[in-house]
């Protein structure tokens, strides 16, 4: 996907967990989710590669939807709609 037509998935938040070690990026997410409502998208940009792992293995086992991820080089993103 081209950055452009990741800026066209609307956001309500967004999280900068750049340069953080697992599990801290998914602890973050975690905490910025719990001051959104129920149907409000979280975008998180993230530098660690087990993020991909934790954020799909969270998102199903907590329910929230994961809209959508993308890599690009040693970034992932992700856009969770809390459930």
């Amino acid at each position: 996907m081209t950055e452009q037509a990741a800026c066209a998935i609307a956001y309500d938040a967004e999280l900068d967990a750049s340069g953080l070690a697992c599990p801290m990026p998914l602890l973050k997410a975690k905490l910025a989710l719990n001051g959104l409502g129920s149907g409000q998208v979280l975008k998180v940009t993230a530098t660690d590669p087990g993020s991909q792992r934790d954020f799909h293995s969270f998102a199903r086992l907590a329910g929230h939807a994961l809209l959508h991820e993308e890599t690009e080089g040693e970034v992932y993103r992700y856009w969770l709609r809390k459930a």
